[in-house]
């Protein structure tokens, strides 16, 4: 048969149950605001990234995505992915990704876009071309007087061949 325990041993391990109950909820509010600083970084690197690549961020947010270990220098870190949306013209939406490990971007990817900045009208180079050869007029034929092309060109007839005699059909 087990002895009760003493009164004041009972009311120590209720005050023990509080105080972890009291330290998860702490912990649990920690990663909350941890994560939001995280995803508020994202939000403000992937605004960069599309400044960099003449893209609009669509909405001004990102989203979690994924999370994964990462090996970085012998020690597992945690990476998260974010997702968000683009448009490359204003009128689509296409999706982009980053993968943040700590307060720096590990991997980027957006959709594939191939922006050529307009070239300065003081760097621009200006090249001299030679006149071209005058074309025939209308009047003028390319083909000699039996109906065949001339060599060299790219003039198709479109009259069949004349036959000698007596093959007519009428």
């Amino acid at each position: 048969m087990r002895a009760a325990l003493p009164a004041h041993t009972l009311r120590d391990m209720g005050n023990v149950n509080d105080l972890l109950v009291l330290l998860a909820l702490i912990a649990v509010i920690g990663l909350w605001l941890k994560s939001s600083v995280a995803r508020e970084r994202a939000a403000t690197e992937a605004r960069l990234q599309c400044e960099r690549y003449g893209l609009q961020l669509l909405d001004e947010t990102v989203g979690l995505r994924a999370l994964r270990l990462r090996r970085v220098d012998g020690r597992r870190r945690l990476e998260r992915c974010y997702g968000f949306e683009v448009s490359i013209d204003g009128a689509d939406r296409e999706q982009g990704s980053l993968w943040m490990l700590g307060n720096t971007m590990s991997e980027l990817r957006l959709p594939t876009v191939v922006l050529t900045p307009p070239e300065p009208a003081a760097t621009a180079k200006i090249v001299d071309l030679e006149p071209r050869p005058a074309l025939p007029r209308s009047s003028e034929s390319t083909a000699d007087r039996s109906g065949e092309p001339a060599p060299g060109s790219n003039v198709v007839p479109l009259r069949p061949p004349r036959h000698s005699g007596g093959d007519r059909l009428h």
